[in-house]
């Protein structure tokens, strides 16, 4: 199962790696972004497959990076890896800042799932050749702004910054925070503290800064990273005294930086009514769309409450109160449950009483993470039937066990057969898979009867049935 390790300062090079040459074009896959934002996104990373593996949790809520590809990554393994992750952990999987490239891609994996794409977190990306020249009728107003900056400070001039340039910055800060407007506003000062942080690691190669200075003092300062084709800005700051030293820093800026890219991602306005004014003002190419997919299993779309279902002789239902003696006795035989693949008791996290295995089964179902069926013969429960491991792609594995007392006469085979033919017809799964132990030759047998074989590895013989 995947490991992740929190994203630090210390991993910034790791970073660099992956993103120096991802073209996905979003603010988000920079290892600017994950630096600045830590503590509001706290990112942890993994490499899997090739590829770089980001798990965010914001709000209380884990979402996933689209995975990033190295050199021979692969992206479908990528997320194979993080479903199974989320399966092994009860996380609902969600991909988020998905670029737009990439949807039809998850659109085509996933059957089910909730898709968004909210204009707020758009990126707004700019032709960077249109930023370097502000050519044209519709940038008559950014021209005759970085006139009358130039008319009004001729000696100010851009040039680019370096650690060595830390005392000039904090100065910046010091006159920054004396016009600073938005005082009130937390997001805006949570971004102010984060974007001085950010300004403290200049040292770093990749990191690129630049700032418009008037005489001996900073009036814009701004900070960048090239990812792929694109210059992602990460900071722009200027003094509010300065009338048109925004346009004159942009298009500096660019001039200086944005020679060998083709876009410019001025980042999203977060709603903020004042930037989406002033970034829609500067005329962006498009607005990148960043799609938020949370895949569905079939149990959410398809079962609202556990069926019965008929063979020639057994009953498949819901678990009842009633049952407990009988279901405790079933998953307490440890000399059966060997077959079982996993300990019962150890997943409890605590000790065994009466109603834990009931509640558990309860619970599962509903979160729509499993349907344990009660086998019924004559009324009296003899085994069950688990449908679980939805994928998230139409795949759910199908386990089945019957009483010691009650082997040997075709139970399993029936129970395990109606219960497969529920999960293909009822839930819409595409196929169900099961596997069995290679010493376990009687499950091979039932297994074989009703499935087709799907391989095998030094510990198990995998089985599946399709529609």
């Amino acid at each position: 199962m995947l490991e992740f390790t929190p994203i630090t300062q210390e991993h910034d090079a790791l970073l660099r790696r992956y993103y120096e040459g991802c073209d996905y074009g979003l603010c988000e896959y920079s290892a600017g972004t994950k630096l600045m934002w830590g503590e509001i996104l706290h990112p942890a990373f993994t490499e899997a497959a090739g590829c770089l593996i980001v798990r965010n949790e914001s709000d209380g809520q884990i979402v996933f990076d689209y995975p990033v590809p190295g050199p021979e990554g692969d992206e479908a393994a990528a997320l194979s890896a993080i479903e199974d992750w989320c399966v092994e952990t009860g996380t609902a999987p969600v991909i988020s800042v998905v670029p737009e490239e990439k949807a039809p891609l998850l659109l085509g994996r996933y059957p089910y799932a909730v898709v968004r794409n909210v204009r707020t977190w758009r990126d707004y990306l700019y032709r960077s050749e249109d930023l370097r020249g502000f050519a044209g009728r519709r940038y008559s107003g950014q021209r005759n702004h970085i006139k009358r900056f130039y008319a009004a400070h001729p000696a100010a001039r851009f040039r680019p910054l370096t650690a060595e340039d830390g005392a000039l910055l904090e100065r910046f800060w010091a006159d920054y925070g004396e016009e600073f407007a938005k005082g009130d506003d937390p997001r805006a000062v949570s971004e102010l503290r984060l974007a001085k942080k950010m300004a403290r690691m200049l040292d770093r190669p990749w990191l690129l800064a630049g700032g418009m200075l008037d005489g001996d003092r900073l009036a814009a300062v701004a900070l960048a990273e090239r990812c792929g084709g694109t210059l992602i800005i990460h900071i722009e700051k200027a003094l509010y005294s300065y009338t048109g030293v925004y346009p004159a820093m942009v298009q500096a800026f660019a001039q200086h930086f944005g020679g060998e890219v083709r876009w410019i991602n001025r980042e999203d306005d977060a709603a903020d009514r004042g930037l989406r004014i002033s970034k829609t003002q500067y005329g962006p190419d498009h607005l990148a769309p960043k799609y938020y997919f949370a895949p569905q299993n079939e149990l959410l779309c398809h079962v609202d409450a556990i069926p019965e279902l008929k063979t020639e002789r057994l009953t498949l239902s819901a678990l009842t109160e009633e049952d407990i003696p009988a279901y405790n006795a079933l998953v307490l035989d440890g000399g059966r449950n060997r077959w079982w693949g996993y300990d019962d008791v150890a997943g409890l996290g605590g000790p065994v009483e009466e109603r834990s295995f009931f509640d558990v089964a309860r619970r599962d179902f509903e979160n729509r993470a499993a349907v344990n069926f009660a086998v019924r013969l004559d009324g009296k429960l003899i085994g069950e039937a688990v449908l679980y491991r939805f994928n998230y792609q139409g795949d759910a594995e199908l386990g089945c066990r019957v009483a010691a007392e009650y082997a040997g006469h075709g139970y399993g085979t029936e129970a395990f057969a109606a219960a497969a033919d529920w999960g293909l017809y009822g839930v819409h799964l595409t196929r169900v898979v099961a596997k069995c132990f290679k010493e376990n030759e009687a499950s091979r047998k039932m297994l074989s009867s009703c499935m087709h074989p799907n391989g095998e590895d030094e510990t198990f013989y995998y089985f599946v049935k399709t529609q």
